[in-house]
């Protein structure tokens, strides 16, 4: 039975050692140039290190936060596989968000999918090889609002989102339309469901 349980207590809360950070994601591929490429656009990177089997990138004070391995034998798993489903980087804000938006835009690369999850505003990006990366803002500033907003029962009525126009959010977010009224999620659209707000 699907419920909401209230936020757990941290690691250090509960008297365990845990890890203090993630450190990075390493993707293997056959097509280093262009994973290379993309993610240093993707995420305004810069190469720390490489050489012909592997590349390592980072945008911040950590020595990598992707590698990229050179793996020329490797076979492109079925689309119906496990496996990891996304990674995920947040930005400060709306701004930072649609700004990140349109550069990639200008770059020709652009969303598959864009969500307003509830807790999340989000856009979705395939990189060359199609693993999905997700570039996100948090829309509350508070435990309190997130344990609001699940105890409430939105997310046990769906758990997707609904789908945004990021040009539309644009438009509001330049005519001055307040940040809660802009990342307030819809309710779903009448005789759809929250699998009618997927995309793949």
């Amino acid at each position: 039975m699907t419920q909401y349980t209230g936020m757990p207590k941290t690691a250090k809360e509960r008297g365990k050692l845990a890890p203090y950070k993630l450190g990075h994601v390493a993707i293997r591929t056959k097509r280093i140039d262009e994973m290379l490429a993309f993610y240093c656009k993707l995420l305004e990177a810069e190469i720390a290190f490489r050489d012909s089997s592997m590349g390592f990138i980072t945008y911040d004070d950590e020595h990598h936060r992707i590698a990229i391995i050179q793996m020329p034998d490797l076979e492109t798993p079925a689309d119906k596989s496990t496996g990891l489903d996304h990674m995920s980087f947040s930005y400060h804000d709306l701004g930072e968000l649609l700004s990140t938006y349109k550069r990639l835009e200008g770059e020709g690369i652009l969303p598959f999918w864009c969500i307003n999850h509830g807790p999340s505003l989000s856009m979705y990006y395939k990189d060359p090889d199609g693993n999905r990366v997700e570039m996100m803002i948090d829309v509350f500033s508070s435990v309190e609002e997130i344990q609001a907003f699940f105890a409430a029962g939105a997310y046990l009525e769906n758990p997707m989102g609904i789908i945004f126009d990021p040009e539309e959010v644009i438009a509001q977010h330049k005519a001055g339309v307040p940040f809660a009224e802009i990342t307030k999620r819809p309710k779903l659209p009448e005789g759809m469901t929250p699998w009618d707000m997927l995309r793949t």
